[in-house]
């Protein structure tokens, strides 16, 4: 199950809630995870979460202090979750940012449809404000936003930019562009749509090599596909 955040110490803060069966702490993290997307932190009811888990309200906060323990263990977990199935070894052999970056999406992807839930407890993660919790996800995005950087450029060959462009900066304009786009959709309050969304996300990553790769790595992409 989900390791504590590395930003905090766990200790046996979550002790009494691991020694459940597996398959009763999936209850519990599924019901959490449907509240939690479908509401704003304070809107979110711990009532509703007890209900849809098939547990006690008492027995809800045995295994978490409090609403805000059982929000951001969800956030570790579904953090843990990405990490766990986007990391693999598939991952680690690429050596092209635009294909890891490509990549990293397709995996991604296919976690939320397979937990739509996710989706928008991530989205509300992210773009939380003036919540109780929102001060501290700031710091914890920020850190998992970094943590993720490094994971990225690690055995990149850079070779392939042109003299002067920064593969740091080409990942950050991505990431921007993708924080824009989920932006302005709930601007619009607008569903998210994972398949055209990926397809703009493929678009982007296009013009970006164009202008970023030396030509002879253009040549070799185009092979390739």
């Amino acid at each position: 199950m989900c390791t504590c955040h590395p930003g905090r110490k766990e200790g046996n803060m979550y002790e009494k809630f691991h020694e459940l069966p597996v398959e009763k702490q999936t209850c519990i993290i599924n019901a959490a995870m449907e509240v939690f997307s479908k509401n704003e932190y304070k809107q979110a009811n711990t009532d509703d979460i007890a209900a849809r888990a098939g547990i006690s309200k008492g027995s809800l906060f045995y295994y978490f202090h409090n609403k805000r323990d059982l929000y951001l263990y969800l956030y570790d977990y579904t953090a843990n979750v990405m990490k766990s199935q986007i990391l693999d070894k598939d991952f680690w052999k690429i050596t092209d940012l635009f294909e890891r970056i490509r990549y990293g999406a397709l995996c991604k992807v296919r976690i939320l449809k397979k937990n739509p839930h996710i989706l928008d407890f991530c989205v509300r993660c992210f773009y939380s404000k003036e919540e109780a919790v929102s001060s501290q996800l700031n710091s914890m995005n920020t850190e998992l936003t970094d943590n993720a950087a490094e994971s990225y450029f690690a055995g990149i060959d850079c070779s392939k930019f042109k003299d002067g462009v920064s593969a740091q900066k080409v990942y950050q304009m991505m990431n921007w562009m993708s924080d824009g786009y989920i932006h302005s959709k709930r601007m619009k309050e607008d569903a998210l749509d994972l398949e055209q969304m990926m397809k703009e996300f493929e678009e982007w990553m296009e013009m970006l090599r164009t202008m970023m790769y030396k030509e002879e790595y253009l040549h070799e992409c185009n092979r390739d596909t």
